[in-house]
């Protein structure tokens, strides 16, 4: 599947916009509609624009899914009659709110305010498309109000949103409708067991099947294939196969074959990988395939993690970027502990 690039907001207007409040179903909490969209001022325009579009991650997308049925997913469908028929947003933005609702259940979910947006000239891989937005601000922020007086200033507060953190977005592009349309997330709260009911539960998504999440996956498998071999050599050799595998997949394309052979080298670890590889895929319900480009945004955030990082009781911290052959692990005797030496040539 091709890449998404240059997704930008340079011309995109705000079409229609509908609000409404929906609250926590496991307390009682009520939903209360809107009878109307609303206009929007030429001053909190750009505000808004703003405040719905920036957080999104332009590199991530995910795609509408159903287990049986892709006409199945309530949002889809929802989101399909508004593209069919714009004029359609308000009676489909209640649809949207009540499906929320029925979403809500988790005792740590907040009520707030859901909007339901209609977006124009967006512009996707260098197309301008519609887009309908989903947003929804469950925090609020107290923010001081000064007010000149007679006698000088009045200061009082005042409690509402913060306009630089959307809390929930989502927006759904007018593009690859056949496959779930191109979808993007944001999702700033919810960190416990309730995190994904915006993903998973309402919106009920999965990654969109391209470079960036094929990379994502491929470093993530071996992530996990390292970290559950033996430490016959301490850590050294489990940050030497992590740095080989950002290495590898810093090239333009990968095969699984040339990449299990240049990152692990001998057969038996070659043959145990590719073995790993499959079962991972069964248990996680994805796809890696055996060859397929890479991008380099997906490796580019501490790509390794901790995994090239030997810490040594609480003294010292070793960071391996490379030159393992130049680091030997060993065994004091008369001192009982185990040492590391590093021959280089210069202190930087």
């Amino acid at each position: 599947m091709n890449d998404i690039k240059d997704t930008a907001f340079p011309h995109a207007s705000i079409e229609s916009i509908v609000t409404h409040y929906v609250g926590n179903k496991t307390y009682n909490e009520k939903c209360y509609f809107s009878k109307d969209s609303f206009m929007i001022s030429e001053k909190v325009f750009p505000i808004l624009l703003k405040y719905f579009t920036s957080s999104f991650n332009k590199d991530i997308f995910y795609h509408f899914f159903h287990e049986a049925d892709l006409t199945l997913n309530e949002i889809y469908v929802y989101v399909s009659s508004i593209f069919d028929n714009p004029q359609n947003i308000h009676l489909q933005s209640i649809n949207i709110a009540k499906h929320l609702y029925e979403r809500s259940e988790h005792p740590k979910i907040k009520g707030g305010e859901l909007y339901v947006s209609y977006f124009n000239n967006c512009l996707i891989g260098g197309k301008n498309i519609d887009a309908v937005g989903l947003f929804k601000s469950e925090n609020k922020d107290t923010f001081l109000k000064i007010q000149p007086t007679e006698n000088g200033f009045d200061i009082a507060t005042e409690s509402g949103i913060n306009i630089n953190k959307l809390d929930k977005g989502c927006l759904i592009f007018n593009t690859e409708r056949e496959n779930g349309y191109l979808v993007a997330i944001v999702d700033n709260t919810n960190k416990g067991s309730e995190a994904k009911y915006w993903t998973d539960d309402f919106l009920h998504v999965r990654p969109r099947k391209d470079s960036f999440n094929q990379t994502q996956n491929m470093l993530s498998l071996c992530k996990s294939f390292v970290s559950q071999l033996p430490c016959d050599n301490g850590k050294v050799e489990k940050a030497t196969y992590m740095n080989r595998s950002v290495e590898a997949l810093k090239e333009e394309s990968v095969n699984i074959n040339s990449f299990a052979e240049q990152v692990f080298e001998t057969p038996e670890l070659v043959s145990e990988f590719k073995q790993y590889k499959e079962t991972y895929q069964k248990e996680r319900d994805i796809e890696i395939d055996d060859t397929f480009e890479t991008a380099s945004t997906a490796i580019k955030r501490r790509a390794t993690g901790t995994m090239t990082t030997i810490k040594l009781d609480k003294n010292f911290d070793i960071n391996i970027h490379g030159g393992e052959q130049y680091i030997v692990r060993g065994y004091d005797e008369e001192r009982g502990m185990y040492y590391y030496q590093l021959f280089f040539k210069e202190e930087i």
